[in-house]
């Protein structure tokens, strides 16, 4: 078969349906050229999309009936594990699950309580029912690769009026992503959770790429990486010196902290 063929045929399984053409030919690129037959080449790439986007780890959060927030934030993998509990060592008690957005946003946004904000999450996954926890005077825009994610947290903001909205766009269409981003006003903070890694998995150094172009048209950037599996309960040492060599010798860091299993790194573009 063709390869336009082929990318239909991945793209017939329900949870692979509304993924933008670009992520799934990208995906189909790893293995375009091995030997193996249209089968495998087919059951490779949708294992590769199962990886990429952690939102699949719950069909159940694809056609979710009258959840609320705090219920589509637990199933899904990310914020699962930024609301799960802090633990203590083995013979310690295990204390009372305590949600780590409300600790987070405290920290990442304790400059703008008082000034209306712009939050541009990129690769936002279902992080916009975490709005309640945001300052007040905030205007939300996800952008999401998955249409069902963002068709799902649409009807929340609908149906709650919030100032927010999602888009459905590829991360790797760069002139949308800043088009997108200009159309908001200042100040600007993209968020960025857990997202850069996935992104290598289908481009490499196309995160370096993203970050330069978008961290242009931000007061900040947040980018924050997994510290530890809330699966096994364990953490797992991932230096990702790649990335985070790559920030230190471009933009100005603002803070690195650790947070719930999720070490965070805010930045600008300017060097004072």
């Amino acid at each position: 078969m063709k390869k336009q063929e082929l990318i239909f045929k991945i793209i017939q399984k329900k949870e692979f349906s509304q993924l933008p053409e670009k992520d799934v030919e990208l995906a189909f690129e790893k293995y375009e050229k091995r030997q193996v037959s249209d089968e495998e080449k087919i059951r490779l790439t949708r294992e590769l999309l199962h990886k990429v986007f952690s939102s699949f780890t719950s069909q159940k959060l694809l056609s979710p009936k009258n959840k609320d927030e705090e219920w589509i934030l637990r199933k899904h993998l990310s914020t699962r594990e930024r609301m799960n509990v802090q633990r203590l060592s083995k013979n310690s008690q295990t204390r009372e699950r305590l949600p780590y957005y409300p600790e987070l946003y405290e920290k990442l946004l304790v400059d703008y309580k008082n000034k209306e904000i712009n939050i541009i999450d990129l690769g936002a996954g279902v992080n916009g029912f975490s709005y309640r926890y945001l300052p007040k005077n905030t205007n939300y825009l996800g952008v999401e690769a998955v249409g069902q994610l963002v068709e799902l947290m649409n009807n929340y903001f609908g149906r709650e009026k919030l100032n927010a909205r999602a888009i459905h766009e590829s991360l790797f269409d760069l002139e949308k992503i800043k088009k997108i981003i200009l159309k908001t006003k200042s100040p600007r903070i993209i968020f960025l959770f857990k997202v850069l890694d996935s992104l290598e998995m289908l481009e490499r150094d196309y995160s370096k790429k993203l970050l330069k172009e978008v961290a242009l048209l931000a007061d900040k950037v947040v980018v924050s990486f997994a510290t530890q599996s809330m699966v096994k309960q364990r953490k797992f040492k991932v230096e990702r010196y790649w990335i985070l060599n790559f920030i230190k010798d471009n933009f100005e860091i603002l803070e690195d902290f650790e947070i719930g299993g999720e070490r965070y790194v805010v930045f600008r573009k300017d060097k004072i």
